[in-house]
């Protein structure tokens, strides 16, 4: 079957700055054929629409988008984004948004000036005629045409955004008060300027408030170095990065950046990883080392073999795994969403029937005014009705919020995952963030999660009138001629004990159950105990107890005999990674029942268990076995099963866990299939991001609950006349500030209580 290719374009849309903007330029573009899937960032104003070879090009996409009321900035055809166009793109943004806002204030400001004396002590002549001239650039002129632009555009394309209620609530009051130059009346056109520089306000303010929320990720952009020294036909010379391809040869002296991920192939240093991995301390490279682009060589010099470059890097990976998430859509969202798409349509109706209601029953709604001018000083009962109808009808679209619904999930998902990525925590996405808080077993296995994935000499026990060195010089001695991982780890561990090997004569190898050789003429046997019993070997018996005591622990043991007479035992173990007992006393403060799911045997693997404290063991479970076991936990428990894995082994597991958390360091496949990556290896960081998910979960309901029930609090409020417009377009833009400002508490609570390493 032929697959047909879909065409991804992206666009960029600066003034969709809410999850309801978000959605009227969502509901817009799915009217077209052809378009097949359609994601939108608000962290980063991207629009990616997946269209078929036959569906709508960029400058159609862009149109269809400006009918919906929002200007486009850029259309990209490329699967790769620019982040310095971005960031520029923003930053123009933000300009504008300033310019706007300085052309609506200072004309405001000075009516304010005017209206106070003119109101409270001496009637300023032409008072009217002055008020409706400064008022005039900053409602109709650069001041709110974008908002009235904007408004026009979304009534013609059938969607409601945000501006409508602007214009709304500013282009009446300035209209009705020119009435004042035939008919001696109350102005509005003070109301009309005020409403549209707030709001300005607000844009601008949300703008600077939501570059604080995702600075993480424009941190990110930032970070990479920008020209590399790489050796060409014998020389140095320095290229841009962009220009550098897998096995370029790059040259990295102290102090500089690593331009692009590649492998150490001379020289050593300590490089400073703590943009990927959250770690401080600087980790030692030397040759053979892989080594991340963007961390900082802090000694030595260093050539490195470029082996990733462009959007392949980690860095690049890192990015996009950041805006997956920021642009990804939490479960609980869909009841905002429920809410914004009809918000702005209901509250128009509301004001319309509030204005009905105060022409038609204004007896029946003095009394509410009465009892509120008692505790609130701009509420008149004595105003005339049509004053009255006007006031609540303005007030109702002024103070009703759709942005504060729609900032409820980005803004918290925003700081939430740029947090992660600060500490090496990567969430794919925000379903994983709000299923990860029921989290109630974790699954983890063994090789590689728990343990380091290699052999490592744990024990030396000599026999009696024998020396530790001279069983260890033996021992190293003869394995030191075989490759076996265990031979490996018997001979490095004699050296980090300070023993050398020396030379051996007449190797053998007897496959799994041992070796053999001359050292010293000296005739050296090391195996299992079947294997000397057989050879005859003498003084086993007294090391019986022993190698018993250390199998029951999970090690492997081999028996060392010289000359025929046991000379006593070394054990290798696969060793415990140093934070795991620690990570797994941490899932037990939080509830969680701990599985290890392990292809090993059912003795190591409870050895193993016994030491860090695990709940339950599955030994022996093949690959394919591990899907089947995650399922009957999720059978038994629910859909509440987690899974750490790191290997190739594990990605159908990681997969069909409820959540799955790769370990960073483990196999690309394994990552792929995870929903949360651990950049630094460490289980520890299983423990930081539940706690995390949860913080973050725990700001998005927050969120929510503020913004519903402030329009659920304020639109009656503005009905019944107790909201004056003005103090109500403060009010709708402190909840959208509120929003962003919670969310960005996250980060300073997290950052106070949750520090590094700290996953109490």
């Amino acid at each position: 079957m032929n697959t047909i290719a879909k065409t991804k374009i992206t666009l960029t849309v600066p003034g969709m700055g809410s999850d309801h903007c978000a959605g009227i330029v969502r509901t817009t573009l799915q009217r077209l054929n052809g378009v097949e899937e359609i994601q939108t960032n608000i962290a980063n104003h991207h629009v990616s629409v997946s269209v078929d070879p036959n569906g709508p090009d960029g400058d159609v996409l862009k149109k269809a988008v400006e009918g919906a009321g929002y200007d486009v900035a850029a259309v990209n055809g490329q699967a790769e984004e620019d982040g310095e166009a971005d960031a520029a793109i923003e930053e123009g943004y933000l300009s504008q948004a300033r310019k706007r806002l300085w052309i609506a204030g200072v004309p405001t400001t000075l009516i304010m000036l005017l209206m106070v004396p003119h109101m409270f002590w001496q009637p300023i002549p032409g008072y009217l005629a002055i008020v409706a001239l400064l008022a005039f650039p900053v409602v109709f002129l650069h001041g709110g045409a974008a908002t009235h632009r904007s408004s026009w555009r979304s009534l013609k394309n059938g969607t409601f955004n945000m501006d409508v209620l602007i214009s709304m609530g500013s282009l009446p009051p300035y209209l009705i008060g020119l009435i004042g130059f035939v008919y001696p009346m109350t102005s509005f056109i003070e109301m009309a300027a005020t409403i549209m520089t707030f709001h300005l306000l607000g844009r601008y303010l949300e703008a600077l408030a939501k570059g604080r929320a995702s600075q993480a990720i424009r941190r990110l952009l930032t970070l990479g170095a920008k020209t590399a020294r790489v050796e060409r036909d014998g020389a140095e010379v320095e290229v841009p990065v962009k220009e550098l391809e897998p096995g370029d040869i790059m040259i990295v002296r102290p102090g500089d950046k690593i331009p692009t991920d590649g492998e150490v192939i001379d020289g050593e240093s300590h490089l400073d990883e703590s943009i990927a991995t959250g770690e401080s301390i600087p980790v030692y490279k030397g040759t053979g080392d892989s080594v991340i682009g963007a961390t900082i060589n802090k000694e030595g010099r260093l050539r490195v073999k470029a082996t990733r470059v462009g959007g392949d890097t980690f860095l690049s990976q890192v990015v996009r795994l950041i805006d997956q998430a920021q642009g990804s859509r939490v479960p609980i969202q869909e009841f905002a969403d429920r809410m914004t798409g009809r918000f702005v349509p209901v509250v128009l109706g509301i004001s319309l029937a509030s204005l009905v209601a105060w022409l038609l029953f204004p007896d029946a709604l003095r009394p509410v005014l009465d009892w509120g001018a008692n505790f609130l000083p701009w509420v008149n009962p004595d105003a005339a009705t049509p004053v009255l109808a006007i006031l609540a009808a303005i007030a109702v679209l002024v103070i009703a919020c759709p942005c504060a619904l729609g900032l409820a999930t980005p803004t918290a998902l925003m700081v939430g995952s740029g947090i992660g990525a600060e500490r090496g925590i990567l969430i794919r996405s925000g379903e994983a963030i709000q299923t990860f808080k029921d989290i109630k077993v974790m699954v983890l296995d063994k090789t590689g999660t728990i343990t380091r994935g290699e052999p490592k000499l744990t024990e030396v026990v000599a026999a009696e009138g024998v020396d530790e060195n001279e069983l260890l010089t033996l021992a190293a001695s003869v394995e030191n001629a075989s490759e076996h991982p265990i031979a490996r780890a018997i001979v490095d561990g004699a050296a980090e004990r300070g023993v050398k090997p020396g030379e051996v004569s007449e190797f053998r190898s007897t496959g799994a159950r041992g070796v053999s050789g001359k050292v010293d003429e000296r005739h050296v046997l090391i195996g299992n105990r079947l294997l000397l019993e057989e050879q005859g070997i003498d003084g086993l018996e007294a090391l019986d107890e022993t190698l018993r005591g250390l199998e029951g622990k999970g090690r492997t043991a081999v028996i060392v005999a010289a000359d025929g007479q046991a000379v006593g035992i070394v054990a290798v173990a696969d060793t415990l990674k140093q934070e795991s007992v620690e990570a797994i006393r941490g899932m037990h403060d939080l509830g969680l029942h701990v599985v290890m799911i392990t292809g090993d045997n059912e003795r190591a693997a409870r050895a193993v268990a016994a030491e860090v404290g695990i709940d339950e063991v599955q030994a022996g479970v093949l690959p394919e076995g591990k899907v089947e076991a995650i399922r009957k936990l999720q059978e038994k428990y629910g859909n509440h099963v987690a899974m750490v894995g790191d290997g190739i082994n594990d990605a159908a597991g990681l997969k069909q866990a409820n959540v799955g958390i790769a370990i960073g360091a483990g196999a690309e496949v394994a990552i792929e299939a995870a929903d949360v990556t651990l950049v630094r290896g460490e289980l520890t960081g299983v423990v930081e991001a539940m706690h995390l998910s949860r913080a973050t979960f725990g700001k998005i309901v927050q969120n929510l609950i503020w913004a519903s029930a402030y329009n659920v609090a304020a639109i009656p409020m503005a009905a019944a006349g107790l909201l004056h417009p003005m103090v109500g377009v403060i009010a709708m833009t402190a909840s959208s500030l509120s929003v962003i400002g919670n969310s960005l508490l996250l980060k300073r609570r997290y950052a106070r209580t949750q520090p590094q390493g700290d996953v109490s």
